[in-house]
């Protein structure tokens, strides 16, 4: 603190603490911003955007399982709303799940393990059924 006369003379007494503080605040607030840049992008505040999940393997199973299902010409590919059979990609999409099942073994959860097992039955069904009917 640091005593300083007015212009009547009288002393006024600053306490110049909390500039440092208010310093501080402003470091810890953009250290946390920067740490977090992705947290800004998944609030969905700008018009027109949405909030994104939070990034797990189901959500990705499911992306995956969607694009299978897409490939193998069951589901309207989004960009052109029509369905295009497409078995190389199919067979792709497939395996990247099943490689997922592989390397992710031991660390999934019993739903994760349970919803990857029934994703990759349902794809590998749907992929002989299209590939039998041509």
């Amino acid at each position: 603190m640091t005593e300083q006369p007015n212009q009547e003379g009288k002393k006024i007494i600053v306490d110049e603490d909390w500039k440092s503080q208010v310093d501080a605040e402003r470091e810890a607030a953009r250290e946390q911003s920067e740490a977090k840049p992705e947290a800004k992008a998944d609030r969905g505040d700008a018009e027109g955007e949405f909030p994104l999940p939070e990034p797990s393997l189901t959500f990705l199973f499911g992306g995956l399982y969607l694009q299978g299902m897409v490939a193998l010409g069951l589901m309207p590919n989004p960009a052109t709303n029509a369905s295009e059979k497409n078995l190389r990609m199919a067979r792709h999409t497939i395996d990247t799940l099943d490689m997922l099942r592989q390397k992710t073994e031991g660390n999934r959860t019993p739903q994760e393990t349970q919803e990857l097992d029934a994703i990759l039955h349902e794809l590998h069904l749907a992929f002989v059924t299209v590939e039998s009917n041509g």
